[in-house]
């Protein structure tokens, strides 16, 4: 279809969410749904997610130390097995529920006892209360919990957010960091400060050497950065510094979207395109360009090829970083 300029603006202002449900769509159709076409599937915001999420094959990617990643439903799920039941990182989109048990279920039969959220937004944490109902208990940083308990509205996302069920509010929160024994493996919370959101944390399996960072790395995609809660450009590229300082040549890294298998030379080239587009549109702002201005000027020209392919177009994300520099 032929889109008009309004609908193309609300395309970018959307964008987030259409990658998330592309994303959710990966599995099934072997690609990434154009913009046109996730435009036109779109009812909302949520709806598009939702019902992507309800459709979509969950896809069991085995690392080791008993960690296995859930790819398919919102955020890269992380799922370790153990005598101590399985603990869950991140709960995915409700819609997934059976799915997500069924994948969840093929790696053990053991019941599910921890869930920790990577940061509040509704693609890593709609899935709380059913995960709760089953017996998971919640751990999530302090700011995580705030959010989830009063509504939030995401001004990029042009929605508002009611506030969650008690059961899906984390009751295990923390301020800095934590560290979690479970199943033979230790794990590691740690608080970025605010980064993509100010909820922001890192999960570590220790002995597996698996780093789980949410939504502060977005695997060959350009991230979505959330000013309504405490996200920034210089945030994000902040939390890159601080994976890439807890990742060796061995270790896993496990993003919030995109390629859920990842490794430290892949993060680090992230870091370099985050550095170098903050600098040139920090440049264009500073001799008083307009954010069209900017974005005409294509600073991003040099990643688009590699970054630039999927929902969240160089245009969108050249207005994100231009807000935070």
């Amino acid at each position: 279809m032929t889109m008009s300029a309004n609908q193309q603006s609300m395309l970018s202002r959307r964008g987030f969410c259409l990658c998330c449900a592309a994303a959710a769509g990966f599995a099934a159709t072997g690609g990434w749904f154009s913009p046109a076409t996730a435009y036109a599937k779109a009812r909302s915001i949520v709806d598009l997610i939702r019902d992507e999420a309800a459709k979509t094959k969950i896809k069991v990617h085995k690392l080791r130390g008993n960690v296995s990643i859930l790819e398919g439903s919102g955020g890269n799920i992380a799922v370790l097995t153990g005598r101590d039941g399985k603990v869950f990182v991140d709960a995915g989109i409700t819609a997934s529920r059976l799915r997500i048990l069924e994948a969840a279920n093929s790696l053990s039969r053991d019941p599910i006892t921890h869930l920790i959220n990577t940061h509040w937004h509704f693609d890593h944490a709609d899935g709380n209360a059913w995960l709760n109902a089953e017996g998971a208990e919640i751990t999530a940083h302090e700011n995580t919990h705030k959010h989830l308990m009063s509504t939030q509205r995401v001004e990029d996302w042009d929605f508002n957010f009611t506030p969650s069920a008690l059961a899906a509010v984390p009751t295990d929160i923390f301020d800095t960091d934590k560290t979690l024994k479970l199943n033979g493996s230790t794990l590691q919370l740690r608080y970025y400060g605010p980064a993509h959101t100010d909820s922001d944390i890192s999960v570590n399996f220790g002995e597996a050497d698996i780093l789980h960072v949410g939504d502060t790395y977005w695997n060959g995609i350009y991230p979505f950065i959330d000013y309504s809660t405490g996200g920034s450009i210089g945030g994000m590229i902040k939390a890159t510094e601080a994976n890439l300082a807890a990742a060796t040549k061995r270790t896993i890294v496990v993003p919030g979207h995109g390629t859920p298998v990842s490794n430290r030379e892949e993060l680090s080239s992230y870091r370099d395109m985050l550095v170098a587009i903050r600098d040139n549109v920090a440049k264009l702002k500073s001799q008083g360009r307009s954010i069209e201005e900017a974005i005409s000027a294509r600073p991003t020209a040099a990643f688009d090829a590699k970054w630039g392919q999927f929902v969240i177009t160089p245009e969108f994300f050249v207005r994100l970083v231009y807000q935070g520099v």
